[in-house]
């Protein structure tokens, strides 16, 4: 999934649009723009402030596209990416696509397998499995709900597949985190099922140390949306996929 912008949620449901003549601070110069352009951090938060006021730049620097200072941006768990013009009078959200990149498939992903704690996850299939996937996944996300539904169908099919499922509440789903805290009190399978399903789920039974634990993991695995599948190669994939094709992820094709 993408990374999180912090402007969406603030209310902004618009990208600010811009054309490399959008910006005229930068015309007339020759070598390295960082010569006669300056942003220092704190210049750069206080700008960001204005529409996050939580927000902490962690880096400034140029932009891909001539005219923009890139800045890194973090507000609690939340990271992203914002751009101001080097006349520091427009902020723009959104990617910048190297038009040469459109078309092609974006680079593969690799985490260190090993480091995901498995015996602390929800399995789905058997535990002798295999094969191993490893899913960050949140009930309250519609993709994901889609996901659950073709990981069991893919189970249904194969004896040698394991899914392990790592809950991970998104702030922006409210009722997520005591759904998956219910969950994790007794890592119940039906209450997993019951959560996709829109079913209620009862009060929590113990406290919220595994969610925390699941919510930290995510964080040093650099993952900030849901669903995230890891498969035992490291390979990371965003997204939910229909069951034929996850099964052919899985084993590689």
């Amino acid at each position: 999934m993408k990374r999180f912008i912090f402007v969406m949620t603030l209310g902004l449901a618009f990208f600010v649009p811009f054309t490399t003549n959008a910006f005229s601070s930068h015309e007339g110069c020759a070598g390295n723009c960082s010569d006669c352009h300056k942003l220092e951090k704190k210049e750069a938060e206080e700008i960001i402030k204005k529409i996050a006021p939580n927000g902490q730049v962690t880096e400034v620097k140029l932009s891909p596209a001539k005219g923009l200072w890139q800045v890194e941006v973090e507000a609690g768990e939340k990271k992203g990416t914002l751009y101001i013009d080097f006349s520091k009078k427009f902020l723009v959200a959104g990617q910048i696509v190297p038009i040469d990149s459109i078309g092609k498939p974006a680079p593969e992903r690799k985490v260190d397998f090993s480091k995901i704690p498995l015996k602390d996850a929800v399995v789905l299939g058997p535990r002798n499995a295999k094969k191993k996937v490893v899913v960050f996944t949140d009930p309250d996300c519609p993709y994901c709900r889609k996901l659950h539904e073709e990981m069991k169908l893919v189970l249904a099919k194969r004896k040698d597949v394991a899914f392990y499922v790592f809950l991970f509440p998104l702030e922006m789903h409210k009722d997520a985190y005591k759904k998956v805290q219910a969950i994790l009190c007794d890592k119940s399978l039906t209450l997993l099922d019951d959560a996709f399903t829109g079913k209620p789920l009862p009060e929590p039974k113990c406290s919220n140390e595994a969610v925390e634990k699941n919510k930290a993991l995510a964080k040093s695995l650099n993952f900030n949306g849901t669903p995230t599948l890891v498969r035992e190669d490291g390979l990371v994939l965003s997204g939910t996929r229909p069951a034929d094709a996850l099964s052919d992820w899985i084993d590689g094709k």
